[in-house]
């Protein structure tokens, strides 16, 4: 009987990190934004704080995960393409002497991403699809919702 108590708590094991690294990214807006979509070098310049603006002249926030989390894997490896010290760097340069407005803006998890991207008009961020509610409007990357065939931020 141990043996086979192992071999499912082993089996369940593997299900939950495959879950895990399997994790969809939405890129989620304030509802009082007008985009409704982007293209990943778009999304790359606002995740690394090199866009302030939107086109209707808000100033964009990024609201995003400690880099060094596990959930920010997929992040680094298909937005950023970069380690998570040097998306730390960029992080912490993109915010440089802008103590009032920062360009990017770290929190603890994706309840608290999802209220502030809610909170902050034109801001913006990437989320477990499994966060989003009503509060925020998810935005096509490029030309694509989350959960569609080549969408870009599929975990698999």
């Amino acid at each position: 009987m141990t043996g086979r108590r192992i071999f499912i708590i082993g089996w369940m094991l593997l299900a939950l990190a495959g879950a895990a690294a399997g994790k969809d990214l939405a890129v989620i807006i304030n509802k009082s934004s007008t985009v409704t979509g982007l293209t990943l070098a778009d999304l790359v310049k606002i995740c690394k704080g090199q866009n302030s603006r939107w086109p209707d002249g808000k100033p964009i926030t990024f609201i995003t995960r400690n880099p060094a989390s596990p959930e920010m894997k997929l992040a680094l490896e298909k937005v950023y393409v970069m380690s998570k010290d040097d998306v730390i760097a960029v992080i912490a340069a993109a915010n440089h002497g802008r103590t009032n407005h920062p360009a990017i803006v770290v929190v603890d998890s994706d309840e608290d991403l999802v209220n502030k991207v809610e909170s902050i008009p034109g801001a913006i961020g990437l989320v477990d699809v499994y966060s989003i509610n009503g509060g925020i409007t998810v935005v096509k990357l490029g030309g694509k919702l989350p959960l569609e065939p080549g969408y870009l931020l599929h975990g698999n």
